[in-house]
């Protein structure tokens, strides 16, 4: 299995960052053919997406999950920053893994579909991403 780890700078506030042209620069640095492309965050509070993104598609998201996870003084979790506990019940909403079908050597993603990092962590803009190409 061939593997990256790649390292992404958030900003301080929720959102999505694109991974797609990361994933496909390591598809083709690895020569990938037909297999399967993983992508995982070793990280409590993100989770790795499909979602189309532009027109407006980030913002709808973003005002869903604040409307599913309010960042208030519910949570029992309480470190960080306010409503910080919200950002420790994502992942059932976004899994930190996804396994994507590769043929070719390119993702078969839809037309509209990219591969994003969904981090409404205000309190770590550093994140540590892992791609990995399995052969199939």
């Amino acid at each position: 299995m061939e593997h990256r780890e790649i390292s992404v700078q958030t900003p301080r506030r929720p959102a999505l960052v694109d991974l797609t042209e990361a994933c496909a620069s390591f598809l083709r640095d690895v020569d990938a053919s037909d297999g399967l492309l993983s992508v995982f965050v070793p990280h409590a509070t993100a989770g790795i997406v499909v979602v189309e993104l532009g027109a407006g598609s980030e913002e709808d998201l973003l005002a869903a999950l604040d409307t599913l996870l309010p960042r208030d003084e519910r949570w029992t979790h309480r470190h960080g920053s306010p409503g910080h506990g919200a950002d420790h019940v994502l992942p059932l909403l976004a899994s930190p893994s996804l396994t994507v079908p590769v043929a070719r050597g390119r993702m078969t993603l839809g037309t509209w579909q990219s591969i994003a990092l969904l981090d409404p962590n205000a309190d770590n803009p550093q994140r540590t991403v892992h791609l990995g190409f399995m052969a199939g």
